[in-house]
C-alpha cells in the first residue's frame, strides 16, 4: 500500500499543492509578528521552515491554515486560502502543536475518531498506522507510547486525508535515531510522490538532511530563502592549520582572499580552491598540518543571519485558540 492509495468514496482531484506567501503582515498591539514576508513552497519537495525563538513562524503557519487572520498580505495554497478550500483535509494535513491523546484509548481508537469527524473510512486508521510504522502497535493504549511513538501517531493523522500538503511543526522530536532515519526517507517518498512538505524545525542538521529548501525568518522578516545548492553559494570556506601560518596569511590577502584567524590558531580562508591555498603555502615554505575544504553548513548559515536576534515565544493574539470549524489540530481533532 502506498501513501497515495485513495480513501474510498473520495472524488480526488490532483491539486498543484503550491503555498504561496506574499507580503504577509500580522500586527499585535505595536508588535509586528510578521512583517511583509513572501516566499514559495514548490510540490515534489521538503522546505525547511527556520529562524529562532519568536521569528514569526508559528503566526505565519497559523496564518496560512486560517487560524489567525493577516493583517495584511496573503497565504495560499493551489492558488486560495484555506478557508475556501472545499476538501480541506483532503488538501492539507497539519500538526502544529505536540499532539495529545485520551490515555485511555488505542492508537487505532484514536485515529477512527478523526475517522469519523472527517468523513473517512475507518480502515484509513490501519492503513495510516502502518505507514508510519506503528501497525503492530495499534491496539496499544496511548499512555503506553513513547515519545517517539506519539510523534509518528501524530503525523499518521495529518496523513488520513490522503492531502497533497504537509504542514509540521518539530515532527523529528523525540524520535530516536532510527526513526529520524525513517522519517528521512518518509519525506523523500513523500516529495517524490509531488506532495508539498513544509517544516518548521530548530534541528539545523536535520533539515540539512533532508531539505531540499530553505526558508529563514528573523525578527517577522525574510532573511534567505532558497535551494540548499543557492544558500551555500558563496559560503566555501578552507580551513588551514599548521604551526605558523602568518607568512601564508599575508600571502593570502595579497592574493585578495578574505578569512580570519581562529582562536587555536587554524585559518578560515573564504574560498573553495584548495590548489591555489595549497599552492601560496608551497611558494612561502609554509609548513601545513591540514587543508580542507569546509562542507556547507546551514546551522552556521542561520546563526550568522540571526544571532542575536532572538525575542523568546512567538506573539500570539489573544484568544488565539479560537480556530475555524474546518481546521485540523492534532491536539483537538476538527475544531
Amino acid at each position: 500500500m502506498t501513501v497515495s492509495q485513495q480513501p474510498a468514496g473520495r472524488d480526488r482531484e490532483i491539486p498543484d499543492g503550491r503555498i504561496v506567501v506574499d507580503n504577509l503582515t500580522k500586527v499585535f498591539g505595536n508588535q509586528r509578528a510578521v512583517d511583509s514576508l513572501s516566499f514559495t513552497v514548490e510540490p515534489g519537495s521538503v522546505t525547511g521552515f527556520l529562524g529562532p525563538n519568536g521569528a514569526g513562524k508559528t503566526t505565519t503557519l497559523r496564518m496560512l491554515l486560517g487560524l489567525v487572520q493577516p493583517s495584511s498580505g496573503t497565504a495560499t495554497i493551489n492558488g486560495v486560502t484555506y478557508e475556501s478550500l472545499t476538501r480541506p483535509l483532503q488538501t492539507v494535513g497539519a500538526a502544529l502543536e505536540a499532539a495529545s491523546f485520551h490515555p485511555a484509548h488505542t492508537g487505532l481508537q484514536h485515529l477512527r475518531i478523526y475517522c469519523a469527524a472527517a468523513g473517512l473510512p475507518a480502515r484509513r486508521a490501519n492503513e495510516v498506522l502502518d505507514l508510519v510504522g506503528l501497525g503492530q502497535v495499534a491496539k496499544k493504549k496511548t499512555k503506553g507510547y513513547s515519545m517517539g511513538m506519539r510523534q509518528r501517531l501524530g503525523l499518521a493523522g495529518t496523513l488520513l486525508g490522503d492531502p497533497r500538503v504537509l504542514i509540521l511543526d518539530e515532527p523529528a522530536n523525540g524520535l530516536d535515531p532510527e526513526g529520524i532515519r525513517w522519517l528521512r526517507g518518509f519525506f523523500r517518498h513523500l516529495a517524490g510522490e509531488g506532495r508539498t512538505i513544509l517544516v518548521s524545525s530548530h534541528q539545523l542538521a536535520e533539515v540539512q538532511e533532508v531539505a531540499d529548501r530553505a526558508v529563514i525568518l528573523n525578527r517577522g522578516k525574510l532573511v534567505r530563502a532558497g535551494t540548499l545548492g543557492e544558500l551555500s553559494a558563496g559560503t566555501a570556506v578552507t580551513v588551514v592549520r599548521g604551526p605558523a601560518l602568518a607568512p601564508l596569511q599575508q600571502a593570502l590577502a595579497g592574493a585578495g582572499y578574505g578569512g580570519s584567524t581562529e582562536p587555536d590558531g587554524s585559518l578560515r580562508v573564504r574560498t573553495d580552491q584548495l590548489a591555489q591555498v595549497g599552492h601560496l603555502a608551497f611558494v612561502h615554505n609554509v609548513e601545513l598540518h591540514e587543508l580542507r575544504l569546509e562542507e556547507f553548513d546551514l546551522e552556521r548559515l542561520f546563526f550568522s543571519l540571526t544571532e542575536g536576534e532572538h525575542r523568546g515565544a512567538d506573539l500570539e493574539p489573544p484568544g488565539h485558540s479560537q480556530v475555524p470549524n474546518r481546521a485540523y489540530q492534532q491536539d483537538g481533532g476538527l475544531r
